[in-house]
Formats: C-alpha cells, structure tokens, sequence
C-alpha cells in the first residue's frame, strides 16, 4: 500500500522492532520515515538466534535463580558473565532483576509476554509476504535437549509456566528425540518440543526486505544518528538528527540498547541496559538440524538458517563501549561440536562469522510500549532482551494501533513505562 495523507510518523530504529513498526505504520496510509545510524536490520536484529518462539514466556529472572549466579561468575565458559569493571554499573539493574524474580511477579510477567509472543509467526508471515520474504518464516517447531534426568527435572517449572500459559510442551523420551533430530550426540537423554514456534531463515534479509517495501511504497529510511527532539504545545514537534529536522506530529523510539537517553529527553528515566550477545555461524555444515535446538545446560540454541547453522546465546554484562570478548562466540561452536558429533573437529576460519551485539534488556524481562509521560504523541517500543525479534511484528502493530487511536489488541498496561517510576 502506498503511503496516503496520514500523519507524518518519525521512527527511530531500524531493527525488527521500528521496520515492523514502521511497516504497520505505513499500512494505515501514515508517511513513515525511519532514522537510523546503521543499516536496516545491523544491530541486535542482525544477530538473534532467529526464533519466532510463542513459548517464550519465561522471565529471566525466576525463582531461586540468585543462587546459580555466584557460580555463573566464576565461570568463564557460563552462560552469564559480569566483567568486574562494570559491575558498580549494573548492580542497581541487579537489584532490581533480583527483586522481579518473586514467583507473583514471574506469573504476570510471563502472562503479559505471552499476550505478545502467541500470534509471533502469523504476524511475521502478514508482513513477510507484503516484502517478498514469506520463504523466511519457518514454523517447524523447537527443540530443548537434555543430558541427564537431573537436568531435565531441573527445567520442570519452566516448562510448567508455559503450559499455564496456553503453550503445548511435548515431553520426550531418548528413542522419541533420535527420531525427532537424528543428528544429536547420543549423550543427550531427553528433550521437549513446542510445535507452535517457528523460526526466520535470515532475520537481516527480512528487516532489510520490509525496509525495502517501505521504501518502495513511499516512506524513507535514512542512515542518520538521532540527537533528539523538539517540543512545541506539550508535544514532540520534530526529531534532530546529523540530517537536520525532521517534523513529526507522532514519534517512534525503537532504538533498542540506546534508547534510554531518548527517553530521558521524553521524562521518562528507565532502568535500561544491555545484554552482550554473541553468535557464530558455520556456512555449509556437515549437520543441519530440521529446527532450532536449545542446550539446556549450555543455554544457546542451534538454528539452520540459510547463512549456514547459526549458534547464539549467552549474556555478557559490559555496556555498550567494551569490546567483544571472542573467545564467548567460539565457545558456541565448542558446544555446538558436543551436540552435533557430525560436526567436524577444526574449521576453517573462512567458513566461520562471529558477532556481537546488544540485546536492550529491562530487569522485569518486560519491554517499554506505550506513550510517553509527559509527551503522549511518542510512542516507547523498546527493551525487549531476548524476544525482540519474537515480539517484534507484534510490537509494531500495537504501535500502529495507538497512533491511530484505536484499542489495542493485547493490554499493553504491564508494559507501561510508568511501572518504573
């Protein structure tokens, strides 16, 4: 649909979250333009694990979990790692994580991210197909495997919140798992299977796809860093960036791990920070597996995608300005070996891509959506950790749904950045 004489609509952020934003956007005849320093789709978006999973309701923060951090720290291969330096930095954020893993906390947190997550790939495959990337969305269902009964057992209350939650868990036993994905090592004993999810074969190609359409049907992106706002009545009148003014009667901020001054600019202090993901990708592996796979007990998850297998996971807390620390990307590959025993022993390193990037994390494991305090012609769409690409078409449609004033679709009150005020 091309753009029609709606409202003139400043996105900033093009990553899954602000392109589906600005697609839906755009549908409903707004002139959309999108404002961003990189490309369409080279941040975080770039780098997910690319799971579209509706079972994604668990916080990261649960009951009990205060004790496995102490040995999570001291281990340099664990799934969460503090650089010390910045740990002065983050412990307010801790704090805070610490306190959102109460068990009545967990149950709405996990109610409210499946109000976002369930119709995850019908929204994808609405927007995909308008871009001409629907072959990206695949439902084929995911994979947790386990090594041990102790393990599997240890993981029983996670899955028991997403069965509360509406979601489907298959529970299997080791010759129901070797018939499900053959190529796993004889070393893992059990699994489960979630058949709803589904997975994007290459989530940058679909961001830069649906910033294509919209350029195609009339909006613009543009390759500029945002500075800040202009007000005029109470209201966000235009967005300053290296490109000069942008005039807005309704602004976007969907700028992921740097969203938090933007905020601070609107009013509104949020307790924003940022997990370090990292990923690495095999082209032309000896072993594909038929779907997104996660370790249990090396948390990150194997997914085929047309780049070759991707692993991802990990959280690394060291802000925005440190540089990567690589030997957590190889790691992966180490663990992906484990789990794959076709894989081969030594790669060269032309077949090898690692990555870093920022996931926007919130210590309730909750994203920002909604207007502004004090300034309700912007719209929050920020912060959503581990489910952006997940919650992303989700997100946007409920952003495209308070800039027209219509009810939204799903109660975005637990999202509501006065929760942290």
């Amino acid at each position: 649909m091309a753009e029609g004489t709606g409202l003139q609509v400043v996105v900033i952020g093009a990553g899954v979250v602000g392109m589906a934003a600005a697609s839906f956007l755009q549908r409903d005849g707004h002139r959309v333009t999108v404002i961003d320093p990189g490309g369409p789709g080279e941040g975080a978006s770039f780098g997910n694990a690319g799971c579209l999973n509706g079972s994604s309701v668990v916080p990261m923060s649960m009951p009990g979990m205060l004790s496995s951090v102490p040995r999570w720290l001291l281990d340099p291969e664990g799934p969460l790692v503090i650089r010390w330096r910045y740990l002065p930095v983050i412990a307010p954020w801790l704090w805070r994580f610490i306190r959102a893993g109460e068990p009545a906390k967990v149950e709405a947190q996990a109610r409210a991210l499946r109000s976002l997550l369930a119709p995850s790939v019908d929204a994808y495959l609405s927007l995909a197909r308008d871009a001409g990337a629907a072959d990206l969305i695949h439902r084929a269902g995911h994979l947790w495997v386990y090594q041990s009964e102790a393990s599997f057992a240890k993981d029983t209350a996670a899955m028991e919140l997403r069965r509360r939650n509406g979601v489907t868990v298959d529970d299997l036993g080791e010759d129901e798992l070797r018939q499900m994905e053959p190529s796993l090592s004889r070393a893992y004993r059990r699994g489960r299977f979630v058949a709803e999810n589904g997975h994007v074969g290459n989530p940058h190609r679909l961001v830069k796809s649906l910033a294509e359409a919209l350029v195609r049907n009339g909006g613009r992106v543009l390759r500029e860093r945002a500075f800040g706002f202009e007000f005029a009545g109470g209201k966000v009148s235009a967005v300053r960036s290296e490109g000069g003014i942008h005039k807005a009667d309704r602004v976007v901020v969907a700028a992921g791990a740097w969203s938090k001054p933007f905020a601070a600019a609107l009013g509104d202090k949020v307790p924003l920070d940022t997990e370090r993901g990292y990923h690495i990708v095999l082209r032309d592996p000896e072993v594909v597996p038929r779907m997104p796979v996660s370790s249990a007990e090396g948390k990150f998850v194997a997914t085929p995608m047309e780049t070759g297998l991707r692993m991802a996971g990990t959280v690394e807390f060291a802000g925005l300005e440190a540089p990567p620390d690589w030997r957590r990307a190889r790691m992966l590959l180490k663990q992906a070996r484990a789990m794959f025993p076709g894989l081969p022993p030594e790669v060269p390193e032309e077949r090898l891509s690692l990555w870093m990037g920022f996931r926007p994390s919130l210590p309730d494991s909750l994203p920002v959506i909604g207007p502004a305090t004090r300034h309700p012609n912007a719209i929050y769409a920020f912060g959503h950790g581990h489910v952006g690409l997940a919650c992303g078409a989700m997100t946007g449609r409920l952003v495209a749904d308070l800039v027209a004033g219509r009810p939204p679709s799903v109660d975005i009150a637990p999202f509501r950045v006065g929760r942290f005020a």
